[in-house]
């Protein structure tokens, strides 16, 4: 997803003529600024006194997004492998519907995976303890069984995958916040390989 937001913050920036600094602001807000992309706009619009609204540049952002989005076939490979092993894997992710789900398809995750939760048609946002419990019954499982949530937000992913009782792997490279999950790695391939060697579902 990192690859495919530094491709439209360079689209963005080129067709509003933002400036050369605008590419590494835009990758820095959307590294810790706000998960909810709504208020990010509001930033990026006030940032570079934007004429047009929030809600069209959200709306925009929704609907070239997913056109953009790649996963990797090492990751893919991961995924299957994992579940070729009895595990069970699932998605979790705040962010509207129609942009999510359009990621999911174009990628082939939403094929690849066991079951998905979008806050945008569920009605609740990680970390609500909710979205998890949605997707592991959509995955056949419960969260009393355990398991793992692997994410780079640290206040959505990994703090709700404790409140809902799982084990955490951050993707993620600051110091200061390696002792919030129980493992951290700097690129998502990392995480499978912990998955790969953790303990399998009896």
């Amino acid at each position: 997803m990192d690859a495919a937001f530094g491709h439209w913050a360079q689209e963005f920036t080129d067709a509003q003529d933002l400036g050369p600094d605008a590419v590494d602001w835009l990758l820095e807000l959307n590294r810790g600024g706000p998960s909810h992309r709504e208020t990010f706009f509001g930033m990026v619009r006030e940032r570079f006194a934007l004429d047009d609204p929030v809600e069209d540049l959200w709306a925009a952002y929704r609907s070239h997004m997913p056109h953009l989005v790649r996963c990797r076939p090492e990751v893919m490979a991961g995924i299957a492998e994992l579940r070729a092993s009895g595990r069970r894997v699932g998605i979790i992710t705040n962010g509207a519907a129609d942009n999510q789900l359009g990621k999911l398809r174009q990628t082939g995750l939403a094929d690849a995976v066991d079951g998905c939760a979008v806050s945008g048609l569920e009605g609740v946002r990680k970390p609500d303890r909710a979205l998890f419990e949605i997707a592991a019954q959509r995955c056949g499982v419960s969260l009393a069984d355990g398991g793992w949530m692997v994410g780079d937000r640290l206040s959505a992913d990994i703090a709700g995958g404790r409140g809902a009782g799982l084990r955490t792997v951050w993707i993620g490279t600051d110091l200061d916040h390696q002792g919030q999950a129980d493992h951290v790695v700097g690129d998502v391939i990392g995480a499978i390989e912990i998955l790969r060697t953790a303990k399998a579902p009896a």
